[in-house]
């Protein structure tokens, strides 16, 4: 009875043990198999935004057509001005970089020791040769008489008439000479050919004038220009008298007139120039970088824009990117129009509700991710 007893006893235990593992083993298989993820099975990967950016849209605008440019402004004609004599040391100089002059106003002036030398010495060489012209008139007009009546040949009187014509010869020469050393004498100041403005000044006491040498530079009567670069197609819609506004660098507007138009573009650059004329503005400056605005007409037009920042320009073409409901970018090619202030026409190749990146886009690719901070207003 005893043995039997312990037999059971062992039965017991090793079908419970074999059961306690059946458990365990299911748990295993659940939990393999449920919430904890598969060695084998990727993670979801979250896109970073690659810019954090503003959005702009297309807005509605009553413009007038008009053509927007930036050129320099030069002066309309430039005198440059020296010494008309060489060797000569310059003592004075009465004139500076900004000066208004007039016509005919001294600039600087030369040494005239040599000129006023070779002046009296002409003016010595030419009295004397009239006198001798006189002597030689007096003797022709008394051997004409006494050849009149035949006191003396015909061959003596023609001798005394030949001298009289080589003095009078010498005379002309001697007065040639001394108008020479007049206008060398003269020379020696330097005159300003125009009214105008100095606009550069090398002229320095003690220098000795060379051949060539710029003592002065004229802007003639103070006027400037300013000179729009435009396309082809933009300079065959400018005419001459055309208003345009130019923008100082104080901000000031100055209103000037298209005086010519450029009958060719320069061959590298595929520009033409516009020559305005401008009025006297304070700010404006010879040498200046400006921007401005040609009045093509002044009937006003509907136009659709964006700001200048939201289009980029490369390859000869205009983009822009627009950002969808992912908040991911695609570029689209657009046609530009006219300029007007800060802002840029859209003609085609965008949907006027299309949400638009307002700067920035040269930072972006196609198919970037970007946080949006706002929309301009």
């Amino acid at each position: 009875m005893a043995l039997e007893f312990g037999d059971s006893r062992r039965g017991w235990w090793i079908k419970g043990g074999a059961a306690l593992m059946v458990v365990a083993g299911v748990v295993v298989w659940m939990r393999s198999s449920g919430d904890a993820p598969s060695a084998t099975q990727p993670m979801p990967v979250v896109a970073q935004p690659a810019l954090t950016v503003t959005l702009t849209a297309m807005r509605a605008a009553e413009w007038a057509r008009s053509l927007s440019a930036n050129g320099s402004v030069v002066a309309w004609q430039e005198a440059i001005i020296g010494a008309e004599t060489n060797g000569v040391r310059i003592v004075d100089v009465r004139a500076n970089v900004g000066d208004q002059v007039k016509k005919g106003q001294v600039l600087a002036s030369l040494a005239v020791d040599s000129a006023q030398a070779s002046e009296a010495e002409a003016q010595a060489m030419l009295k004397e040769s009239e006198a001798m012209l006189a002597e030689a008139a007096a003797n022709a007009e008394r051997m004409r008489k006494l050849r009149d009546v035949g006191f003396v040949s015909a061959q003596m009187a023609d001798q005394s008439i030949n001298n009289e014509k080589a003095a009078r010869a010498r005379v002309d020469a001697q007065q040639a000479r001394h108008q020479a050393s007049a206008v060398r004498l003269h020379q020696s100041l330097i005159l300003a050919p125009d009214a105008g403005v100095i606009s550069a000044r090398s002229a320095t006491v003690g220098t000795l004038t060379q051949p060539g040498m710029e003592l002065f530079r004229l802007i003639r009567q103070g006027k400037l220009e300013w000179h729009a670069e435009l396309s082809a197609a933009e300079l065959a819609a400018v005419r001459e008298g055309m208003s345009v506004e130019l923008l100082a660098p104080q901000g000031e507007r100055v209103l000037g007139k298209v005086r010519a138009v450029a009958p060719a573009v320069d061959p590298k650059t595929r520009y033409g120039q516009v020559l305005v004329t401008l009025p006297p503005a304070p700010g404006v400056v010879a040498g200046m970088f400006a921007r401005g605005t040609i009045q093509l007409d002044q009937q006003a037009k509907s136009v659709w824009s964006l700001p200048q920042s939201a289009v980029m320009l490369r390859d000869g073409g205009a983009y822009v990117f627009i950002v969808d409901d992912k908040s991911q970018v695609h570029e689209r090619k657009v046609l530009i129009g006219q300029r007007h202030g800060e802002q840029i026409e859209i003609v085609s190749g965008l949907e006027q509700a299309a949400r638009v990146v307002e700067s920035g886009g040269a930072f972006l690719v196609e198919g970037d991710v970007v946080r949006v901070a706002g929309s301009a207003k």
